[in-house]
C-alpha cells in the first residue's frame, strides 16, 4: 500500500514538475528585415522594425510583419504543453510583392475620364473596340447604339493576391461627340479566388503596368 502511495506521489510531483515548465511567461525578441515593417502579434501593432513580444503560459501568438511593397509575412509561436518551446528570438526576411512590382500607383483608376473625338460615331466606336482588344481579350458587352462597352474581367494571380482589370466605356455627349473610360482595378488579398467573388475585392489605387499604356494611347487615338 505504501509502495502504491508513493508511485502516486512521484507521478503527482512530476505532473506538477512538467506543467511548471510551461506555466512560466516567454518572451521573444522578433525583428524584421525591413526597418520599418509593422509588427503585430494576435493583430495588435507591436512595433516597427523590432519587438518584444510576451506570451504568458498556456497561450499562442501570431506575430506578423507588415509592409506596403512587401508580402506580409506570419508565424504561429506556442506557450503550451506539447509544443515545441517558443524561440527567444525571431528574425522574418521580408519578400517583394509581386503585385505591388507588377503594378503602379495612380490616381486615374476607378475613375469617370473624359474621351474627346473629333471622329465620326462608326469610326471612334470601332477604334475604341480595336484598342480594348489590344489589351484585354474579352468584351462581355458592346452596344454601339447606347454608345456602351464592358469588358470580361481580366484576372492576374500573385503569391498573397489576386488583380481583377476591366474597362467601362460609356457615350457622352453626341455634339460634340465623347465617351467616358473608367479603367477599374481591383485588389482581393486572397490568391487564386474567383473573379465572381465580388466580395472579396476592393478598389485598388494601382493599376497593372500593362494595362497602364492604355489610359493614355485610347484618348490619344480618338483625338
Amino acid at each position: 500500500m505504501k509502495d502504491i502511495q508513493k508511485k502516486v506521489l512521484i507521478f503527482i510531483l512530476f505532473l506538477s514538475a512538467s506543467s511548471a515548465v510551461f506555466a512560466g511567461t516567454k518572451k521573444i525578441n522578433v525583428s524584421c528585415s525591413e526597418n520599418d515593417a509593422e509588427i503585430f502579434a494576435n493583430g495588435q501593432l507591436m512595433g516597427k522594425g523590432k519587438a518584444l513580444i510576451v506570451m504568458p503560459a498556456y497561450t499562442d501568438v501570431t506575430v506578423e510583419c507588415v509592409k506596403v511593397g512587401f508580402l506580409t509575412e506570419k508565424m504561429q509561436f506556442y506557450n503550451k504543453p506539447n509544443n515545441p518551446e517558443p524561440p527567444k528570438t525571431y528574425h522574418f526576411k521580408m519578400r517583394v510583392d509581386d503585385a505591388y512590382e507588377a503594378s503602379t500607383k495612380t490616381d486615374v483608376a476607378n475613375l469617370d475620364l473624359e474621351l474627346k473625338t473629333t471622329k465620326n460615331e462608326d469610326d471612334a466606336w470601332l477604334l475604341i473596340n480595336r484598342v480594348i482588344l489590344s489589351y484585354i481579350d474579352v468584351i462581355e458587352v458592346t452596344d454601339k447604339s447606347t454608345g456602351y462597352l464592358r469588358t470580361a474581367w481580366s484576372v492576374q494571380n500573385f503569391t498573397q493576391a489576386t488583380i481583377r482589370t476591366r474597362l467601362i466605356i460609356k457615350l457622352g455627349d453626341k455634339n460634340p461627340l465623347s465617351y467616358k473610360m473608367k479603367l477599374v482595378s481591383e485588389y482581393s488579398k486572397i490568391p487564386g479566388v474567383s473573379s465572381k467573388d465580388d466580395q472579396s475585392f476592393k478598389e485598388w489605387d494601382r493599376v497593372l503596368r500593362k494595362y497602364e499604356p492604355l489610359v493614355t494611347e485610347l484618348p490619344s487615338r480618338l483625338r
